[in-house]
């Protein structure tokens, strides 16, 4: 079951990628968290499809499912209520993959239906994402990206406000490690 649910995760990643070169440079699509935790999780289904549930694979599909269900609680709790844009973020184009069907589907297969990875990789997605955020921070402060989210604007938000973000993201991203890993 598990490599039938990866390969139709492979699928609707190709179709949203499809779609993402669409509206971005593909270059440019990476400085999104989205969009390189989508790619991560394309990248670790194909090996799932291809090589089964070996250890390495798994702990690939364990970071990628963690940063999707991230990627879903930003977008669901903090991008549509601060844009308004609903049905554009989770119900259209490739939002409806990237940030709904995509996080539901690869999160469902790996608790109900994958292998687990000890709960000592608890911290890698911590980590990814610690590092990602720092590098959008920089790049945000040296005016080089603008966001891509709102809580990276460091200039506009302030420091106070932006060590508070990323306090509370880094506290969320340990939190989905840790349901995932014991779930």
């Amino acid at each position: 079951m598990a490599r039938i649910l990866n390969l139709v995760i492979i699928i609707f990643e190709i179709i949203a990628f499809s779609k993402s070169i669409k509206w971005h440079d593909i270059r440019k699509s990476f400085i999104f968290y989205t969009q390189i935790s989508n790619f991560i999780t394309l990248i670790s289904s194909i090996l799932l499809v291809i090589f089964g549930q070996k250890e390495a694979v798994e702990v690939v599909r364990y970071l990628s499912v963690c940063m999707l269900v991230m990627t879903f609680f930003v977008t669901a709790t903090i991008l549509v209520p601060m844009s308004g844009k609903l049905k554009e973020l989770l119900f259209s184009g490739s939002g409806l993959y990237h940030h709904l069907l995509v996080p539901i589907i690869s999160t469902l297969s790996y608790i109900f239906f994958e292998e687990r990875v000890s709960l000592h990789w608890i911290w890698l997605p911590v980590v990814v994402t610690l590092v990602y955020g720092l590098i959008m921070l920089r790049l945000n402060y040296l005016d080089l990206v603008q966001g891509p989210y709102p809580f990276f604007m460091i200039k506009n938000n302030g420091i106070k406000a932006t060590v508070i973000w990323m306090i509370a993201l880094m506290i969320v991203i340990s939190l989905f490690s840790g349901l995932v890993g014991y779930l």
